[in-house]
């Protein structure tokens, strides 16, 4: 008779267990992206100056973006992190248009009204459209465009930057993969396995031809400092590393603070971008 019971509970425990890991497989991607799906407001409400763009993808998305022509010459590419929309990036596109870039600053497809779903190939995608469009503009030169990650969008960012050379690369926050981080906030699940979107930039960025600044907040507790850390450390030189003190993944000191932007702008100045 126990052992009977004993074995139903165990029948009982693998189907409850069997069932949360079907939703949890069947749902992952609404624990990654967290897009404001509403239509952004006009650009030149938001950044004087900037153009409200659209921007085709290869698999027939059009996909809203706003764009602030600079002089002649160097431009960025700003790729988002993994929630809200291109209006939360705006300070930070101000500060880079500052400095005299062209900024393109696009959403991915699902977000800020775009159609489509966020997939790791579809924001692939949305970022190698996005960097063909900026680099056919009049006036930007393609030979000094440089790529902006943040977080999530660190991840696309290099997977961008290793298929050819690139003016430069710049990534705030950035995870060596989907599924480290993903462990350190779900450590109970079997996450190598789970994942259908993995962003593994740890195994790619030796490939990297380009000059890297990586900054990390040290207090970071979405994106551990030590993962971005151990990315900068398998990337090829030339590099550098900046850690900002005290600051949190989604403090104002890792959106636009003023060290960050110094740290920026002296990067992109030294490598000529």
């Amino acid at each position: 008779m126990l052992g009977r019971r004993v074995v139903r509970l165990a029948v009982i425990v693998t189907l409850v267990t069997s069932g949360l890991l079907g939703l949890l497989w069947s749902q992952q991607r609404r624990l990654i992206y967290f897009p404001s799906t509403d239509p952004v407001p006009p650009a030149s409400t938001v950044l004087p100056g900037a153009r409200d763009v659209v921007i085709p993808t290869a698999d027939g998305l059009q996909l809203g973006a706003w764009f602030l022509p600079g002089g002649p010459g160097p431009a960025v590419l700003m790729l988002s992190g993994n929630g809200g929309d291109r209006t939360m990036r705006a300070p930070l596109a101000a500060a880079l248009h500052g400095m005299g870039l062209s900024v393109l600053l696009p959403d991915y497809r699902g977000y800020g009204g775009n159609p489509g779903r966020p997939t790791e190939d579809g924001l692939a995608d949305d970022a190698r459209a996005a960097y063909d469009w900026l680099a056919r503009r009049p006036g930007v030169d393609p030979g000094r465009i440089a790529v902006f990650g943040e977080s999530l969008g660190a991840a696309v960012a290099v997977g961008l930057a290793v298929e050819q050379p690139r003016a430069a690369l710049v990534l705030r926050s950035p995870f060596t993969s989907l599924a480290d981080v993903a462990g350190v906030h779900y450590p109970w699940l079997p996450v190598q396995r789970l994942l259908l979107d993995r962003y593994p930039s740890i195994d790619r960025i030796g490939a990297l031809q380009a000059p890297l600044l990586v900054i990390a907040g040290e207090d970071d507790n979405i994106v551990p400092w030590s993962q971005s850390r151990r990315l900068y450390e398998a990337a090829p030189e030339p590099k550098e590393f900046v850690s900002i003190d005290g600051a949190g993944h989604n403090d104002p000191a890792l959106l636009d603070g003023q060290r960050m932007l110094t740290a920026i702008q002296q990067f992109l100045a030294a490598n000529s971008v």
